[in-house]
């Protein structure tokens, strides 16, 4: 028996997560289920992607995610299981959602879900809550040990899953580092980017220096400003702004005790561009 981790964009003000854990504890009344979070915003895959990224390498090999952000539930997209270079197994639809884990990870197998005996029975002429009735069902019985990864469908092409569009980070012709804010630190404000600490300090940035910071959306400029390279948030006064290496050994930007990303109406994703050049 593996544990069984769940995500979604339902929130917890109704009973939609409840409903996901009676399906699963009814297959299997000692199985172990955690929450990743519940809170994605509504229709958001890339952060969903995201926040897979963030927490899977922390739990034991052969951990079950089953994640449920589904703009197309109904639809003809793809429902389907893979199993990462890590060890974890992904129960999510084929949109996008394991971009991430597939770009820094690695996915070695992927399966459909064959709904014929891999959905909660009685449920076939419900088309919309695939959360309840197929993932958290296959979920379930992956994690408490009644179908095996095989058993959960035909195989599939991993280089055929769909992937969200990303651009990876670069160091352009004038010596800056340039990338994109991937995602907000949701509760605190801060902008976590996707270039990692080593690609940023191959500029020659030690702690203490300062570098020009610009981030972009399309062709407007939301922020320029020269900011410090810091260990933590208490090398600066509160209210100041830094640089700094986040929980993923990459580069992100923050407020001491503030948001920067309300601060300066900065959101998250592919088109957010953010850029560091070191400064005398």
């Amino acid at each position: 028996m593996k544990p069984l981790v769940l995500q979604s964009d339902f929130g917890l003000a109704d009973g939609a997560v409840s409903a996901m854990y009676g399906v699963a504890v009814s297959l299997c009344p000692d199985l172990k289920i955690y929450d990743l979070t519940h809170d994605i915003e509504p229709y958001n895959i890339w952060d969903a992607g995201y926040r897979l990224l963030q927490a899977a390498e922390y739990w034991p090999q052969s951990t079950v995610f089953v994640s449920v952000v589904d703009p197309g539930v109904g639809s003809a997209r793809k429902s389907i299981a893979v199993r990462t270079a890590g060890g974890h197994y992904v129960i999510t639809p084929d949109n996008g959602t394991v971009t991430f884990l597939d770009l820094v990870t690695g996915i070695e197998e992927a399966r459909i879900i064959d709904e014929g005996r891999n959905r909660r029975p009685d449920s076939e002429q419900s088309y919309t809550f695939y959360g309840r009735d197929v993932y958290a069902y296959t979920g379930a019985k992956l994690a408490a040990g009644l179908i095996s990864f095989e058993e959960v469908g035909e195989p599939f092409p991993v280089e055929e899953l769909v992937r969200l569009h990303t651009d990876p980070p670069y160091i352009d012709d004038e010596g800056g580092v340039c990338g994109t804010v991937d995602v907000l630190d949701v509760r605190f404000g801060s902008l976590w980017t996707n270039i990692p600490r080593e690609m940023f300090t191959l500029l020659g940035f030690t702690y203490g220096d300062r570098a020009e910071v610009t981030i972009t959306y399309g062709s407007r400029t939301y922020f320029r400003n020269s900011l410090p390279y810091s260990i933590s948030f208490s090398d600066v006064m509160v209210g100041e702004q830094l640089i700094y290496v986040n929980s993923l050994d990459r580069m992100a930007i923050a407020i001491n005790q503030g948001s920067f990303a309300k601060a300066y109406n900065i959101g998250s994703g592919e088109a957010w561009k953010i850029r560091f050049k070191k400064t005398m």
